[in-house]
């Protein structure tokens, strides 16, 4: 059987493959994003031949560009259908056990996130108490709408709060989503100021959730937990004890990765 050649002159089938995967790997080199002509250079690729590859990976969700600077970047879309990379990740390996801990000292069900442009997705999730959530893990949400979301906006300057929303779509998945910027914004003063944010049933009816970023050495966080409890239950005097639990967990966490609390 002879193997086949496209009009770019690329052999077909495995050459093909191999070619994507190695933009691919080009790619998670640059977390922060690059530019094509680097990406092409880093790749032994034509420049045409990497515009075409990354438009692939762009229409299929595995990577995106920035609309401002033209870069390219890898999106979370790998992890939801391999989860298993996530085990090698930093924050994962520090943070399970405190989750853990934290779940059985609560009695709720605890998640752990990890930022995609304007949304979080889900990378762990532990239950010690009776209640079942309906989240798992590779599940994606929307920043906006949840408390891990808003934790970890509240780490982010007004400018980059407001060009994630200007990509968001935001839609009442309750009614008591906030679909209005400037209210993002007064809740996101009032995260910065106690430390955790709160899901008053705004993601999902009937559960209240306390939230609290894991910023990174600059300040900046890529990552959150929440732990999520159903709403008659979490009153606000059983949130001040939550959050104080909390706020010693991600102390606990950050200790461990060698950080100290930078908000």
């Amino acid at each position: 059987m002879t193997e086949k050649t496209d009009k770019n002159g690329e052999k077909g089938g495995v050459q093909s493959v191999a070619r994507i995967f190695e933009l691919i790997e080009v790619l998670a080199a640059h977390p922060a994003g690059a530019s094509l002509q680097q990406l092409a250079g880093e790749a032994n690729l034509a420049k045409s031949t990497a515009h075409r590859l990354l438009g692939s990976l762009v229409s299929l969700g595995y990577a995106m560009q920035d609309a401002e600077t033209g870069k390219y970047r890898l999106t979370l879309k790998m992890f939801e259908i391999s989860s298993g990379i996530v085990n090698s990740m930093d924050v994962m390996s520090v943070a399970k056990i405190h989750l853990e801990r934290l779940a059985q000292r609560t009695g709720e069900a605890v998640h752990l996130v990890i930022r995609d442009a304007q949304d979080i997705v889900y990378i762990y999730k532990t239950e010690s108490g009776p209640m079942r959530m309906s989240s798992r893990v590779g599940l994606r949400s929307p920043l906006y709408c949840t408390g891990v979301g808003k934790a970890i906006l509240a780490t982010l300057t007004d400018r980059e709060v407001e060009t994630i929303w200007k990509h968001s779509t935001p839609q009442k998945l309750t009614g008591r989503t906030v679909t209005d910027l400037s209210t993002l914004k007064a809740q996101l003063r009032e995260v910065r100021a106690c430390g955790y944010a709160i899901d008053d049933e705004e993601n999902e009816l009937g559960i209240r959730c306390v939230a609290l970023a894991i910023p990174g050495p600059g300040g900046k966080a890529d990552s959150a937990f929440s732990i999520s409890g159903l709403a008659p239950y979490m009153t606000p005097e059983r949130i001040r004890r939550v959050a104080a639990l909390a706020l010693e967990t991600r102390a606990d966490i950050l200790r461990d990765m060698g950080l100290q609390r930078t908000v």
